[in-house]
């Protein structure tokens, strides 16, 4: 077996493996979306728990779709050694490397950037759906009791808030240092709670390692094909004469 034809395989081998793992990914994002209840009933007592994981549906999808066209490209383009559609291959993963070495530059080098980003999407969510959305009100009750924190900035992101409105001015309890009802802005300012976002950034450090690793194992994975599929690229022209 010749280098070029080890390589075509392997090629094809690989890509093929991103097709399933995508395909398996897109029918279980189609599921969920489609079909939440009979999903959650497969999680039994957990299923109040996973009601969260039917907003993912969405996301499960869109990263599913590129995952199959990702393999299709490259087993389709190894197979038939299709110059156009190993070139089309090679330009979308040199995108999504792009976009991810652009996207590490910004969190971190740019942190307050980012917090600016966290805050146009975190503030109006604290604002309008906390207490009334039982994914968010539970995820942030989550969040603050577990760091003893209150809101993102501080206590201020809940005033005003719907949810303010409707317990007659009363903030979560754990904006306070009694931490308990009623906790009105005044007792609130009092208590000092900090904010929730310099100890999600602190978390999100702490495990830097672990997404730094993965990252670079993904990148690692994304230059290989790159490198593979502009290979088999070059020496088709070889192949042909």
């Amino acid at each position: 077996m010749g280098c070029f034809t080890f390589v075509k395989l392997m090629m094809v081998l690989f890509n093929l493996l991103i097709f399933l793992g995508g395909l398996t990914l897109l029918a279980m994002g189609i599921w969920v979306t489609v079909d939440g209840g009979s999903f959650l009933s497969l999680l039994g007592p957990f299923s109040q728990q996973g009601m969260q994981f039917i907003n993912v549906g969405f996301f499960c999808i869109a990263i599913g779709a590129v995952l199959v066209l990702l393999g299709l490209l490259g087993c389709c383009g190894a197979h038939k050694e299709s110059k156009c559609l190993l070139l089309m291959f090679f330009c979308i993963i040199l995108i999504i490397f792009i976009a991810e070495v652009a996207a590490g530059v910004v969190a971190l080098a740019y942190t307050s950037f980012a917090e600016g980003i966290l805050r146009a999407w975190v503030t109006p969510a604290l604002q309008n759906n906390y207490g009334s959305d039982p994914v968010v009100t539970k995820m942030w009750n989550t969040t603050m009791t577990e760091l003893k924190c209150c809101g993102f900035t501080n206590y201020t992101d809940f005033v005003g808030s719907k949810f303010e409105k409707e317990n007659g001015g009363s903030l979560p309890p754990i904006c306070c240092w009694t931490n308990s009802t009623p906790c009105s802005p005044e007792e609130a300012e009092r208590s000092a709670t900090k904010g929730c976002f310099e100890d999600i950034l602190e978390t999100l450090i702490e495990h830097a390692n672990i997404v730094g690793g993965i990252a670079a194992g993904i990148g690692v994975l994304e230059i290989a094909a790159m490198t593979v599929s502009m290979y088999l690229y070059c020496h088709l022209d070889n192949r042909v004469s």
